[in-house]
């Protein structure tokens, strides 16, 4: 049972998070109204309309003016078909409702609108049978609205809004790629559960890395094992009730599972507010840039480009990808990063920072060939290196050792020979192929004196005290 002050906090942060009586009926109007258009205009092709997300479990926050509304195509048209149909009709109901919309893109192109103040994703799909038969992700989504309306008792709606403005608020909140953390979806299983808001926190704080969620009881404890080693990566996992084969938790990464254990054991030991409230964070300003720089002794090297023409959920896994190549790129030349982190505006930027430890190197570079009686290794290494040795070939402990001159001395001029190739070449060289083609259009590559100018942007110099300022998540 929750202490006093437990009940109180979460009372009085109800009152915040609540939709009032007038929100309420503005949605429920606006829903009923959009559906029956939809479901008007996708009869025409044997189609129908549903209401997806939290607004039909009543556990929506009222800063979130967005829904979403699934139509259902029968699974023997065509994928064509099925985009040809979607964009067409979601494009007529905004425009009937008076709104703007635009083309997005996950697996199929879909309409994102804006009528007002509440946006809205119409969005097509396939009417399978079961959560086995899906073609695309958003297939399953009518699967997962049924279930919860199910499963999900009323009683518990406030509960599951408590656990997304506590998440949100600590900014752990949503699976799209940039975030990495807890889905509304999951939020939901999670109070199906465990029940409780403060039975979710307790149980959580009990969670080891691995953990495995099953609520339909699909496997037995003997398959765990199996489970573990086939989702290797995935730091939770929670069996979809609509597939059992899924992990619905996948999204989510080891950082945002770390805070989470962390944050719930704060709540759970000091009960306040201020765990509901987003941290304000200061961007760093120039003189902590410069004391940061010198207090570690590394140097921080930026390159920065424009930002493709793709949508959140594609930019950020490309951008952790081409973070990574940089840096693998970078040690193939014996230079060492000690760490890196990339950020973007989504509108007209991306930069990736590299904090160096070693980012020039002598000009001298000594090769370590075999052990001299190795004889024949020995002399293809000969043959290799001696027309160009400043010294040697000559031995030391026991193997054969050439001084040549180093190609690169500086990380940032490897760097920007490296990426200055032609578009199909950085796609060789491993580089994500939206990145790529943004490159070949122009980049910069800058080091400490210059990263001044990118903190004019608050939003890059928030990245940057996050990125110098490490939480602990230590628990």
């Amino acid at each position: 049972m929750p202490s006093q002050k437990t009940r109180d906090v979460l009372k009085e942060v109800l009152k915040e998070i609540k939709p009032s009586l007038e929100q309420r009926k503005k949605f429920n109007e606006f829903s009923k109204k959009i559906l029956e258009i939809t479901n008007n205009k996708a009869s025409k092709y044997r189609g129908k309309a549903m209401i997806a997300g939290s607004l039909t479990r009543d556990t929506w926050l009222p800063s979130k003016n967005e829904f979403d509304v699934f139509m259902i195509f029968p699974k023997d048209i065509s994928e064509e078909e099925l985009e040809k149909y979607g964009l067409e009709i979601g494009k007529k109901v905004i425009e009937e409702m008076g709104g703007s919309w635009k083309i997005e893109y996950a697996q199929h192109p879909y309409v994102n609108g804006n009528i007002g103040d509440i946006e809205v994703d119409i969005v097509p799909c396939f009417e399978v049978k079961s959560g086995e038969e899906i073609q695309s992700s958003v297939d399953r989504t009518p699967f997962h609205v049924k279930y919860l309306e199910k499963k999900l008792p009323k009683q518990l709606s406030d509960d599951v809004r408590l656990l997304k403005a506590f998440l949100k608020a600590n900014e752990i909140y949503g699976a799209d790629t940039k975030t990495e953390g807890f889905s509304g979806y999951i939020c939901e299983l999670l109070v199906i559960n465990y029940g409780r808001f403060v039975n979710v926190l307790q149980s959580v704080n009990e969670w080891k890395p691995r953990e495995i969620i099953d609520i339909e009881k699909y496997w037995k404890k003997e398959d765990y094992k199996k489970i573990r080693r086939n989702l290797k990566d995935e730091v939770l996992i929670i069996i979809d009730p609509v597939d059992k084969n899924r992990n619905a938790a996948a999204a989510i990464s080891a950082e945002k599972f770390y805070k989470f254990k962390k944050i719930a054991k704060e709540f759970l030991k000091k009960p306040n507010k201020e765990l509901f409230s987003k941290k304000v964070i200061e961007p760093l300003k120039k003189k902590e840039l410069d004391f940061y720089i010198k207090d570690r002794g590394t140097e921080l090297l930026v390159f920065k480009f424009g930002k493709p023409d793709v949508v959140s959920d594609i930019l950020w896994p490309q951008l952790r990808r081409a973070t990574k190549r940089l840096e693998g790129i970078l040690r193939e030349y014996e230079f060492k990063v000690h760490r890196s982190g990339c950020w973007s505006d989504e509108k007209d930027n991306c930069v990736i920072i590299l904090e160096m430890e070693i980012s020039r190197l002598p000009l001298i570079n000594e090769k370590i060939g075999p052990y001299v009686w190795k004889e024949e290794n020995s002399k293809n290494f000969i043959k290799k290196y001696e027309p160009i040795a400043i010294n040697g070939p000559y031995i030391r402990d026991n193997t054969w050792r050439v001084e040549i001159k180093r190609e690169w001395k500086s990380a940032s001029k490897k760097l920007k020979d490296s990426l200055s190739d032609k578009e199909e070449i950085l796609k060789e060289k491993g580089l994500p192929n939206y990145i790529a083609s943004e490159i070949v259009e122009g980049f910069e590559i800058f080091a400490n004196e210059k990263i001044s100018d990118l903190l004019k942007n608050k939003e890059f110099g928030i990245f940057l005290r996050k990125y110098f300022e490490k939480e602990n998540l230590n628990i």
